[in-house]
């Protein structure tokens, strides 16, 4: 199997792209490697930001492990549900996520959940909780998303602008995502057929490295607490609803068209919206 990934109008070409590492005799994932990579970050980052407001570096702890034990599970059940055609008939392939498989919106909705009950439990706030989190949660986004490019999944319809993406079309993760439009723009080179492609995983990717930015840079300046968490599922909706609507991989809403990370996206849009506005009520108040 040719394992190239190319960026042919970025001028950069990459050989031999694996998608695992061989240590001691096993086969390590990529993507795993790069998930826990992500999560190692965001922890580092959630700690920090929660000591500058005062924290308790202990109930910090217990939000990071337990937001990402439930977290991961909540992501997998998410894709799980509405992916069930690709696994009613193989129940044992829920368990593998070697392949990919985690939906960022089910382990966001899952984090949030565990972070309100454990909030609730421990008497903290949880909106200064949720501003010291969601940096740490796109720092994850931001690192995780790159286990697509290994995975060779997460990508959109044929395009030739400045980022498009070649890839060997029998490396991709699934032929599902391959549409008419590629195979008709694609080209043989030496008898493997090349697909070009949206890398809708690099636009998430970076679209998330500038919300970091601007949360990091205003974090000591926000006038409520709650108004990072509310900037995060304003923004990123935005950058999802947007992302989404190229990729070919979509997850749809039962016997409809509809992406369900677009409707979630727009869902979520108008709950931080209500939510900015009550609290930026009840500061003045």
């Amino acid at each position: 199997m040719n394992t190239d990934i190319n960026f042919p109008n970025l001028h950069i070409y990459l050989e031999h792209v694996g998608k695992s590492v061989n240590i001691f005799g096993f086969d390590i994932a990529y993507y795993g490697i790069i998930i826990a990579i992500g999560m190692l970050l965001a922890v580092g980052l959630i700690m920090y930001l929660a000591k500058k407001a005062g924290i308790n570096e202990d109930f910090c702890m217990d939000v990071c492990i337990y937001g990402i034990l439930f977290g991961v599970i909540g992501a997998r059940v998410y894709y799980v549900i509405f992916a069930w055609d690709i696994y009613k008939d193989n129940l044992l392939g829920i368990f593998n996520l070697r392949e990919g498989g985690l939906a960022i919106y089910g382990g966001v909705l899952a984090g949030m959940v565990t972070c309100i009950v454990l909030c609730r439990k421990k008497k903290v706030s949880f909106l200064c909780m949720a501003d010291c989190v969601v940096p740490g949660v796109l720092v994850g986004q931001i690192v995780g998303r790159w286990g697509n490019f290994f995975n060779r999944e997460v990508f959109g319809q044929y395009t030739d602008n400045l980022f498009a993406m070649e890839l060997p079309v029998n490396a991709v993760r699934s032929m599902e995502d391959v549409t008419r439009e590629m195979l008709n723009h694609g080209r043989v080179v030496d008898g493997v057929m090349y697909i070009q492609v949206h890398p809708t995983f690099l636009y998430e990717s970076l679209w998330n490295f500038i919300l970091l930015i601007f949360m990091l840079c205003y974090f000591k300046r926000k006038k409520f607490d709650g108004e990072l968490f509310c900037y995060y599922l304003f923004f990123y909706g935005v950058g999802r609803f947007i992302i989404e609507g190229v990729r070919t991989d979509q997850l749809k809403l039962w016997n409809t068209a509809i992406p369900v990370s677009q409707a979630l996206a727009v869902v979520l849009m108008l709950v931080s919206l209500g939510l900015y506005v009550w609290l930026r009520r009840c500061k003045k108040r």
